[in-house]
């Protein structure tokens, strides 16, 4: 069963250019993608996010991604060897 959802996990992205802060719980997979570029000191495409969505990484109802959720699951596919 899914985890309860509240209005914080499900908040929209904020528009480019509002506040220049992101919301952790609610980025764009291009977000995504920059953000673990910049931590993880290697390149982290779109494509590999969209990927890793399709193979049933979680997604917010409106398409963003919580980074904390796809973290997540990204250590338990590398803990199961993505089984």
């Amino acid at each position: 069963m899914p985890p309860p959802t509240s209005p914080q996990l499900d908040a929209p992205a904020p528009e480019a250019g509002t506040t220049g802060a992101l919301n952790p719980t609610a980025l764009t997979v291009a977000e995504v993608a920059k953000l673990l570029s910049a931590a993880g000191g290697r390149k982290v495409t779109v494509e590999q996010v969209q990927a890793d969505l399709e193979a049933g990484a979680p997604v917010n109802p409106g398409g963003t991604v919580n980074l904390v959720h796809y973290s997540a699951w990204l250590l338990r596919e590398v803990q199961t060897g993505g089984a």
